[in-house]
């Protein structure tokens, strides 16, 4: 179920079970081989895909675009919400629905920037409103054993504009990737550290991180396949309800 293409009545005819995704993606550069929607279109397309397969189990929104993507500024092109904006954008979603009687919420996550502040928009909602469900997740997450499987490159998990998500764009826009512009780019501190906060500009040459270069339509739709498939089974099971279990 769509909510952008249904009437008011049509949605308080709902069943209260139904479980409200909201996708989160970005507009921020994507270095000189992506679009800058590149976030936004695979956050949508996994969350259409999935709402294909769920049916009324799910009421997709439509997708948050204007991501927390301070951190790619530097580069033209890039829009970002301030983080009080962007954690009123997602709360204001949940609480224009819960006095409807909704209940059950997850974000569709596709961008890295928005991953901390989503958790702590789901937390902030569960202390004010303890009786409803909330959760959140990258869509990525439940494709990251097929990306073992399949990307080729020394990385092995998406990181940006890299041989995933290349490839993810590959099978979902083709038409959109710059196949001229592909490049490998990334830069590595010396020594090694780890917990430290960097913009793009500092940490590649032209934006992107990884081996686009290996990217192929196959990966992509095999990742593609995992992360919807692993996205059903996910909201599924909250949409029919789980219990907790002694160990």
């Amino acid at each position: 179920m769509k909510l952008a293409e249904m009437t008011w009545p049509e949605v308080e005819l709902l069943s209260r079970d139904i479980v409200v995704v909201i996708p989160t993606g970005s507009l921020e550069q994507h270095g000189p081989h992506l679009p800058l929607f590149t976030d936004s279109i695979l956050a949508t397309a996994v969350s259409e895909a999935v709402e294909a397969r769920l049916g009324e189990k799910m009421l997709l929104t439509p997708t948050l675009w204007l991501g927390a993507s301070g951190h790619h500024l530097k580069f033209a092109g890039t829009l970002s919400a301030k983080m009080q904006a962007y954690l009123g954008a997602v709360e204001s979603v949940v609480e224009s629905l819960i006095p409807h009687g909704f209940s059950k919420f997850f974000i569709v996550n596709g961008h890295g920037g928005n991953s901390e502040p989503n958790g702590v928009a789901m937390r902030m909602l569960k202390e004010k409103y303890p009786n409803r469900q909330f959760g959140h997740s990258g869509y990525y997450t439940f494709a990251e054993e097929a990306s073992r499987d399949v990307l080729t490159g020394p990385f092995k998990g998406i990181r940006h504009a890299c041989e995933a998500e290349v490839s993810l764009m590959m099978h979902v826009r083709p038409e959109l990737v710059r196949q001229s512009k592909l490049r490998d780019d990334g830069l590595a501190p010396e020594p090694s550290v780890v917990g430290m906060v960097h913009h793009f500009d500092e940490v590649t040459e032209e934006g992107s991180l990884g081996y686009a270069t290996l990217a192929t339509p196959e990966k992509g739709a095999a990742i593609f396949e995992a992360a919807v498939k692993g996205l059903v089974q996910n909201i599924s099971a909250i949409a029919d309800g789980y219990v907790f279990k002694g160990l």
